[in-house]
């Protein structure tokens, strides 16, 4: 699964490579010694095989050339005052890495392979800069060699793998969309091992964040501000080779592979991502506007992946995201790769045997706990409030109305629909179970609706006034019964 480099760095890398460097003169500076620059012409400017040839005939040379050894240092740290070597090499390095896989190898085994690399990564301020840009390129791809083989320096890859991450998360927060695919391609050149993504997951406010921004972006939402995923109103695609908030096509398909790898850690990252980033209603909404099959198929097994291994938190999200309707509806598509195909069919099924077994309740209690709600057939069903208030009250020792307190604690400034089905929630939960005002008042919920009927937008006030009425109709009850007594 190897990508293309971007074509920002493969603009910024054959610049380089044109470039005129003075060798002999960093030779009679003593900056290289003759050696070095023996080993550098037998494999600068050759044919691959020629170059492939001349490596693998003394390996351990180039090793040292490249990372020190030996009591000598590595041609980075001896050439650390000459910005234009040190851009020529990184680029050189990149080429060799994958032009000779047993140097790769022999690069990784090394008992300090990151160490010339490092300091490289910090050595501007700022992350556009060509060195820091190469020398991440250079690691992503040591870092994929080590953790995917035998590697002798594992406590140089927890050293180093932090390191690069943090580097890549400040390009991915760039407004520049070559730099976030640079970040993203690199991400995926690492997230192939197990210990990776764990360390991946570890950093997830630092390397999360800005790919669910990107996304975010690309269905038109904002964090928070989602309005248009819950009712699906709005369509992905806007122009020729680019869709919403200006999110090319490639870029969304790289950050959609990077958290597709994540997802092969559902029991760790599951939970965590529907809680702090909705991925079940974001990958629903992303799934219904697909521009590209390619797209579709890593949402598709994405989605797989997490629903199969967080099945408690994440079927009923899935059921309240109405992605079981969408995937009947994804079949009329008539998709052509088989992978797609399988996990259509597999989520089709694990989504059914869901629904068969689950009540009105469940769908409710799931929704209250998505933390967004929306106006679903419960709310406005005065059998299921009959059936149901007390049952939701009860719940989990308060944890339902705890949640629906909690929902109706935030301003919902571009989704007040929210606000008007909770306090239709709190008039029916006070019409049906009059001797438990207590509980509510004591969650802030009396007050809050109170407050709300000062809102400007009439569905709320209405909905809260009906709340507020309720409250005060048995008040008023209970005050005439002592009165009558």
């Amino acid at each position: 699964m190897s990508l293309d480099p971007p074509t920002y760095i493969l603009s910024l890398q054959n610049n380089i490579r044109a470039r005129p460097i003075s060798w002999e003169g960093a030779v009679r500076a003593k900056t290289i010694t003759d050696a070095d620059l023996k080993k550098i012409k037998s494999i600068d400017k050759v044919r691959k095989e020629q170059r492939k040839t001349a490596i693998e005939a003394d390996v351990d040379s180039f090793v040292t050339l490249l990372l020190g050894g030996h009591g000598g240092q590595s041609i980075f740290e001896a050439a650390a005052k000459r910005q234009d070597i040190i851009q020529y090499m990184l680029v050189l390095t990149g080429d060799l890495i994958d032009d000779v896989p047993t140097l790769t190898t022999a690069l990784a085994q090394h008992p300090s392979p990151f160490k010339p690399f490092l300091p490289l990564l910090k050595s501007s301020p700022n992350v556009e800069d060509p060195i820091p840009l190469l020398t991440s390129s250079v690691l992503a791809n040591l870092l994929s060699q080590a953790l995917t083989h035998t590697s002798k320096s594992p406590a140089q890859v927890d050293e180093a793998l932090p390191q690069v991450y943090s580097y890549l998360a400040a390009l991915a927060k760039s407004s520049d969309a070559g730099l976030q695919d640079i970040a993203v391609i690199e991400y995926s050149a690492v997230l192939r091992s197990r210990k990776a993504r764990h360390l991946f997951w570890r950093q997830r406010e630092e390397t999360l964040e800005p790919l669910f921004s990107i996304l975010r972006s690309a269905a038109g939402a904002g964090k928070d501000t989602d309005s248009q995923l819950w009712s699906g109103g709005s369509s992905i695609r806007t122009a020729e080779g680019g869709i919403a908030g200006n999110v090319g096509l490639q870029l969304l398909y790289h950050v959609l592979l990077a958290i597709w790898q994540l997802s092969f850690e559902g029991e760790l990252v599951g939970e965590g991502l529907h809680d702090e980033h909705d991925i079940i209603i974001l990958y629903t909404y992303l799934l219904r506007v697909s521009p590209k099959e390619k797209t579709t198929r890593l949402l598709l097994s994405t989605l797989l992946n997490l629903l199969s291994t967080s099945r408690t938190t994440l079927l009923p999200a899935a059921v309240l995201a109405r992605l079981p309707a969408l995937l009947t509806s994804l079949k009329s598509r008539h998709l052509t790769d088989p992978d797609a195909l399988e996990d259509l069919q597999a989520l089709t099924e694990l989504l059914d045997e869901y629904t068969k077994t689950q009540t009105t309740f469940d769908e409710y209690a799931a929704e209250i706990q998505s933390g967004h709600l929306r106006w679903s057939p419960p709310h406005r069903n005065p059998e299921f409030w009959r059936e149901n208030a007390r049952k939701i009250l009860d719940y989990n020792n308060g944890a339902l109305v705890r949640q629906l307190a909690e929902i109706l604690s935030k301003s919902w400034d571009t989704d007040k629909a929210v606000l008007a089905i909770g306090c239709n929630d709190v008039a029916n939960l006070v019409k049906e179970v009059p001797e438990k005002r207590a509980q509510l008042e004591k969650l802030g919920l009396k007050g809050r609706v109170m407050v709300l009927m000062q809102e400007a937008d009439e569905g709320v006030r209405w909905e809260s006034l009906r709340a507020v009425g309720e409250w005060l109709r048995y008040s008023f009850e209970g005050k005439t019964d002592l009165a009558v007594r």
